[in-house]
């Protein structure tokens, strides 16, 4: 980081959460659901958001044995232009929630594989991997021509398969099926850290990495979608 560049964080608006999520981050929108923002400013200037939630899974937890209070989910960060690194802006941002939430004992975030990130920032900063997450199963559905979330046709009043979206909504609609997430844990204590490194797996390589080694596996295609944190 630049010596010029001074780093400040703290906690950040709806409207300026929201800014950033649409003009910063590659989904263009704001999560849905109850968030915690921090805000992330460099000389007085509002580079970004590192945002968190209970996730979209209410049993997120289950699996550490954890409460619903003492664990949350990275769920964007939206950065524009900035000197200090990324690595340094989320780990800050996380010590920053944790002094506000002294019960917090992990985070996890999720590397989205529909978008060809592996999860490269958690791996710069030790974050434990434990795997691929539900690979394969309906990610959304494609409705004319464009990816909708099911909640987004339950809201709707559609039931969520493929015959009701049809019927209802797009004669043409067809189901896609995602690649999966990649799931990163971050323990906050010595006691959470212990418990979950039975999980650790080998950190996954990006798509680029692999054809390197194995071109054959990717179907003699290389994506080469630069990688952005999600």
């Amino acid at each position: 980081m630049s010596e010029s560049a001074k780093l400040k964080i703290d906690w950040a608006s709806f409207d300026a959460a929201k800014y950033a999520c649409e003009n910063w981050h590659y989904s263009g929108v704001i999560p849905v659901g109850k968030l915690v923002k921090v805000g992330a400013w460099e000389d007085g200037k509002f580079i970004g958001v590192v945002l968190f939630g209970r996730g979209a899974n209410n049993n997120m937890l289950k699996p550490f044995g954890l409460k619903a209070d003492e664990g949350c989910e990275l769920v964007r960060i939206a950065l524009t232009k900035h000197k200090t690194p990324v690595s340094k802006i989320m780990a800050l941002a996380i010590k920053f929630l944790k002094k506000a939430n002294t019960g917090l004992k992990l985070v996890v975030s999720y590397a989205d594989a529909d978008q060809n990130h592996h999860g490269g920032i958690y791996q710069a900063t030790n974050w434990v991997y434990s795997g691929l997450m539900n690979a394969g199963s309906m990610g959304a559905f494609i409705i004319n021509g464009k990816k909708t979330h099911p909640k987004s046709v339950h809201s709707k009043g559609v039931k969520q398969n493929i015959d009701a979206v049809r019927k209802h909504l797009d004669p043409n609609a067809t189901v896609f099926y995602t690649k999966g997430k990649h799931r990163y844990l971050m323990a906050l204590d010595k006691e959470t850290k212990q418990s979950i490194m039975h999980l650790s797996k080998p950190y996954p390589k990006r798509a680029k990495e692999q054809a390197l080694e194995n071109p054959s596996s990717l179907g003699g295609a290389t994506p080469t979608c630069t990688l952005q944190v999600s």
